[in-house]
């Protein structure tokens, strides 16, 4: 190593040259260890942070890193940083405050480092340590947090949010690495635990922790004082009636108001005063031109505002940029004073200012790889001549799969020795005794010094998307609450019909309240539902505008339900008697060639999700089975798909098989063929391709070449299905976008397909239930984890801000991207033309909607997708449509008309590549949005993790309409009973028609028992005082199968919310009387204060033995009338002692004939 305490004793800048990118954490790991204070890196972007914070832990693991992130908005923007970026860079900012215990890193960004933060003395005044038996009044908390930047919500799920029930407040602190729950007693905390977001139940104890602000602006009093008495300085008097000045004024926060953090604060620092004077700077090659960039941005987004200030005035009074950020002279000056050395890949001549480490990139096998050489002996070859020269050989993989797969792919080409690593020590010294060590190390590119050479992944395999564990927000909690109904929305009751949701109301039976949900039917006839039997209700899916209510007591109803059972069994029956069909038949077995294919798997630049590897395992066995394969699998868009179909192309082909794959529209078609032209290039495998928009010419070769067999896999659209065409040895059929085929069509795929296999491949999801039901029918396998960490999409949600929006548009023009501009109906199109045409005539745009014809809108699409438009103004028909990687931006107008899952899939729209992505969501500048399309965007904005999206789509499956498992009528049944319903019914049938052939008992039929008790029932609302968590855990309870599951509900309810109310005691026995009513057959009990009278479901007891000795055991109190219904007499004086002798009656009639 070159002398680390000249560049410790240094005070002026050095240039420290030789350090590619893969050394930077292994110098930054021996500076810290030889440094005496802290040593701060300054990277250009977030992304290099993230790389070294990665891997320098296995460089260094006893070193600590802190992290100063920057705000995740633009200069002057309108959107506030994410509570998230704001809680890191708070915390960071405060653990700079203590003295460091080991060495020290700390990593930050020149957008970071070039705006300026709160003072040292400020951040450490902030703080406030909570620990149980502290006193403080809940309000007080609840004004501090609200002042310091929390925001309140339902439910906590993501830093900076709290909630409050009663005598708990849920908080997720800055700083913490989970959320906490605060017990109190009267103003006193009693106990301080930490909880799990995903199933919000406690897990541990914690003895204290500090509370930082969630954001850098607060708004206390003294704040909101010095910000009036600036603002009115600054604007004159006339900017009072400002909103931003009104908002602040009352203490409530506005987004984006951080962007005028020197008003609220007595002087703002740059960041090197937290740090003291022994600290180490360093700076990355790259940071030079990043702050120029960085500089530049600041003076034209200010000076956009300025000009957009005098065309409106008031509605955006930007400060003076030298406010709020370090200047381009005060970093330069900084450079030389603190002294900030920087880093260089590139070598250059030692001097009294340059010290050369010396240090190369790793050999890159790019040019190996561009002649479609064998890149494996290419490394061996290498890795002989490294040993020769006398170096340390590491090898760098991602994770310990890939580190499998590569080293038997050595071991082929002859590579000896390979010994797998767990430390950086043991691979220094592994290597040492001549073994090539086999590391697991998240690093992109490796280096290569005289004595050591470490190769990643990356440099030999060329571009590699690695998946990063990031936090995953459970998604299940989250769809738990999406699933809760909301006044107005149709829900289809299992003896009425189709009725209107109005809400929970509390209705007194005898003197006692209960809670029940009540419905309206056509002329108006109202029903009210026990919440214990909210089971009879199920949602009925969206496509609600033409669907008529049913009336009370009508038998229409009860006629549709009988037809639909009808035809649901025939389904049933058909779905059987193909597996069976298909049991009987043989088709060629295909296997995998040894040698090209872990080759071509290696072409694909992305790690398998293990989904995804259970899926093409499962296909790759079907086709080795030597049975025709008929394989469904299900995957959200951009999940991988593809890759499983690429393989299992390539398995057929190479066995000599025809493949034919067809797809429903020509521009998928042409994707797909774009996309195997490139995988199977240097195969010896001819791909063709045959749809609208191929010449005559090749059309006819294809068609040739199919019927002589020198094409080997073909791609297109219905073309393919047209009458004439002749394959000469067929053997994989791929279908692709399933649900999107018509019957026609679908006929005509299963005449191909009598011993063929098939791989059918479809986004629709499929809900659990069904898939268990499918099982055995149909093979079935499905993606749920998304693909490779691709960067989440980054989501605003503010009013409509023309500056923003142009500013949005013309980012992605000039990064050569493309923007998708949504409107909720055709009628916006022209305001939206306008705009776009007035405001940013630099973009070139051309729009599309339903109502064109289908030819018209793919054409558009078309030219969008070849690049010759830069924006595309459509209506929703964008969500269902195509894999555009170079279409990075989305804005969606008026996004509060939207619903959930439909949000979710426009915004799945981008981000499909590397670049970062962004969704305006705006909603109308001047109205307030209504508070469920609120609480829709917001919960939107924090699901940022991929992956969600497969389980609220099948939770919206109604939006796209259910995957067509089972028949093209289904769609049409669907209409009839709902979609929840529908559902159910069909997994009873296939059960049925399952047990049928193995000549098993059929299942028993469902009821919900009715108990009638004089007795509060109900969840108060001063308990939860949400409605629709509320009914969301009505509609949880209701799905409790035992008695240990409603122990665990319990357990929940108290650990949430508090010590259970005397109602929502008697709420949970009620449940339990159910359950045992299900088991011993009873349809309904009634109870009052002198006895209780049971009736059997269908009026027959399933087991009269069991009853009739129950009756003799009881005496003298119970008698069985001769309509079968059980009378017992018995005096019970109040309610507890009713709903108690409800449970003991339930138990024992249980045990006897259950």
């Amino acid at each position: 190593m070159t002398d680390l305490p000249r560049i410790l004793s240094a005070t002026a800048p050095l240039t420290l040259s030789g350090v590619p990118h893969g050394f930077a954490p292994v110098l930054l790991a021996d500076l810290a260890r030889a440094a005496k204070g802290r040593v701060c890196f300054v990277a250009p972007d977030a992304q290099m942070v993230d790389a070294i914070e990665q891997s320098i832990g296995y460089f260094a693991p006893e070193l600590s890193v802190i992290r100063i992130p920057a705000w995740d908005c633009l200069p002057y923007d309108r959107a506030s940083p994410s509570l998230r970026a704001a809680s890191e860079r708070l915390a960071g900012l405060h653990a700079l405050q203590a003295t460091p215990k080991g060495p020290q890193l700390v990593l930050t960004t020149i957008n970071a480092v070039t705006q300026r933060t709160l003072t040292p003395f400020r951040i450490r005044q902030m703080v406030a340590r909570l620990a149980p038996g502290e006193r403080i009044a809940i309000d007080r908390l609840v004004a501090l947090l609200q002042s310091n930047g929390y925001v309140r919500t339902d439910t906590v799920h993501d830093a900076g949010e709290y909630a409050v029930r009663g005598g708990i407040v849920d908080l997720f602190p800055s700083g913490e690495p989970g959320p906490l729950r605060l017990d109190f007693f009267g103003d006193e905390i009693e106990t301080l635990r930490r909880f799990d977001t995903a199933t919000q139940r406690t897990t541990g104890a914690v003895d204290h922790f500090l509370l930082l602000p969630a954001s850098e602006a607060l708004l206390d009093e003294e704040s909101i004082k010095r910000f009036r008495g600036r603002y009115r300085e600054l604007f004159g008097a006339t900017a009072t009636g400002d909103p931003l000045y009104q908002a602040v004024s009352e203490g409530r926060r506005l987004a984006g108001m951080e962007h005028w953090l020197p008003l609220f604060e007595e002087r703002l620092v740059p960041l090197a005063e937290h740090l003291p004077e022994g600290t180490l700077w360093l700076r990355d090659g790259g940071v030079a031109s990043a702050a120029e960039a960085r500089f530049e941005s600041i003076r034209d987004y200010h000076a956009n505002r300025m000009a957009a200030a005098g065309a409106s005035p008031g509605s955006y009074r930007p400060l003076p940029p030298d406010r709020l950020y370090i200047t381009a002279e005060d970093w330069a000056e900084s450079v030389t004073s603190l002294p900030i050395h920087a880093t260089s890949a590139f070598h250059e001549p030692e001097s009294a200012h340059v010290l050369d480490f010396g240090v190369d990139n790793a050999r890159d096998f790019a040019p190996e790889r561009a002649q479609n050489a064998n890149v494996y002996e290419a490394v061996a070859k290498h890795l002989e001549q490294s040993q020769r020269k006398g170096r340390k050989r590491i090898i760098a993989s991602y994770s310990i799969g890939a580190r499998e797969r590569l080293s038997g792919l050595l071991l082929d080409h002859g590579v000896k020795r390979l010994v797998p690593v767990e430390s950086w020590q043991q691979a220094q010294g592994e290597a040492a005794r001549g073994a090539v060590a086999l590391a697991v190390l998240p690093l992109d590119h490796g280096f290569a010094t005289a004595d050591l050479e470490l190769l990643t992944e990356q440099d030999m395999l060329g571009d590699r998307l690695v998946r990063r564990q990031k936090r995953r927000k459970s998604a299940d909690a989250f769809l738990a609450e999406l699933a809760t109904l909301t006044p107005g929305d149709l829900v289809v009751h299992v003896d009425h019909g189709i009725g209107r949701y109005e809400g929970l109301t509390s209705i007194p039976v005898g003197k006692e309240p209960h809670d029940c949900v009540a419905l309206t039917y056509a002329g108006g006839d109202k029903l009210f539902v026990p919440v214990e039997n909210i089971d009879v209700l199920s949602r009925y899916g969206s496509g609600e505008d033409a669907v008529a209510l049913d009336r009370l007591g009508g038998e229409a109803w009860q006629r549709r339900k009988a037809r639909m059972k009808e035809r649901i069994r025939e389904i049933a029956g058909e779905l059987l008697a193909t597996a069976a069909l298909r049991a009987l038949r043989s088709a060629p077995a295909y296997e995998p060639e040894s040698a090209g294919y872990p080759a071509f798997v290696d072409r694909f630049p992305y790690q398998e999700t293990e989904d995804q590897d259970r899926a093409i395992a499962d296909v790759i066995e079907d086709l080795a089975a030597g049975k025709p394969m008929d394989r469904l699998i299900c995957g959200d868009v951009g999940f991988g798909k593809t890759e499983v179909a690429l393989r299992a192309a390539f398995v057929a082909a190479m066995a000599g098989a025809q493949v034919a794959l067809i797809c429903p529209t020509t521009l998928l078609a042409r994707q797909h063929h774009l996309n195997f032209e490139e995988r199977f290039r240097g195969f010896p495998l001819r791909v063709g391709r045959l749809s609208r928009l191929v010449g005559t010419a090749e059309t006819k070769a294809t068609k040739a070449g199919l019927a002589d067999g020198t094409i080997d896999i073909v791609i297109g659209t219905h073309a393919l299905l047209a009458k004439g065409l002749e394959f000469k040895r067929l053997g994989l059929v791929i279908v692709d976008e399933e649900q999107r085929f018509g019957v026609v069509h679908k006929e005509r795929l299963k005449q191909l397909k009598a011993d063929v296999h098939v791989l059918t491949l479809t986004a629709t999801p499929i809900p659990r239930t069904l898939q268990m039901a499918m099982s055995g029918l149909r093979e079935l396998s499905v993606i749920q984890t998304p693909p490779v960490d691709r960067l989440a999409v980054r989501t605003y949600v503010m009013p409509w801000d023309d500056v923003v929006l142009r500013e949005a548009l013309l980012r992605e023009h000039y990064r050569g991207g493309q923007t998708y501009f949504v409107v909720p109906r055709i009628s916006d199109m022209p305001d939206m033309e306008d705009f776009l045409h007035e405001k940013v005539p630099e973009v070139r745009v051309i729009s599309a909607h339903g109502q064109m014809s289908a030819g018209e809108v793919e054409e558009r699409m078309s030219a969008f997708y070849e690049r010759k438009y830069d924006v595309l103004l459509s209506t929703t028909i964008v969500e269902s449509g195509l894999d555009i990687p170079s279409a990075n931006t989305i804005i969606i107008h008026r996004a509060d008309r939207f619903g959930l899952a439909q949000l979710y899939q426009l915004r799945g729209r981008v981000g499909r590549s590397k670049t970062r992505a962004y969704a305006y969501l705006t909603t109308p500048a001047d109205r307030i949005t209504t508070e469920t399309a609120d609480k829709r965007l917001k919960v939107l904005s924090d699901l940022d993790t991929l992956g969600a999206g497969f389980q609220l789509a099948s939770h919206d499956l109604d939006i796209r309409g259910a995957g067509n498992l089972v028949g093209d009528e289904q769609s049409g049944h669907i209409k009839e009973v709902g979609f929840e319903l529908y559902q159910s019914m069909l997994e009873d049938a296939i059960l049925e028609a399952k047990a049928g052939g193995a000549a098993l008992a059929p299942a028993r039929e469902d009821w919900s028992p009715q108990i009638n008790v004089e007795a509060p029932i109900l969840i108060p609302d001063d308990y939860v005082p949400d409605l629709d968590l509320r009914m969301g855990l009505y509609r949880r309870i209701n799905e409790l199968e035992d008695k240990g599951g409603i122990e665990a509900f319990a357990a929940e309810l108290i650990d949430r919310f508090g010590p259970l109310p005397d109602a929502t005691q008697n709420l949970l026995t009620l449940i339990e009387v159910k359950m045992n009513c299900r088991a011993a057959g009873i349809a309904r009990i009634d109870i009052g204060p002198r006895g209780a009278l049971v009736s059997f479901h269908n009026d027959q007891c399933p087991n009269l033995p069991g009853l009739l000795g129950y009756v003799q055991k009881l005496g003298s109190i119970a008698r069985l009338r001769p309509d079968s219904k059980l009378v017992i007499q018995r005096a019970w004086a109040d309610p507890k002692a009713r709903l108690n002798g409800a449970l003991k009656l339930s138990q024992g009639l249980a045990k006897s004939i259950g």
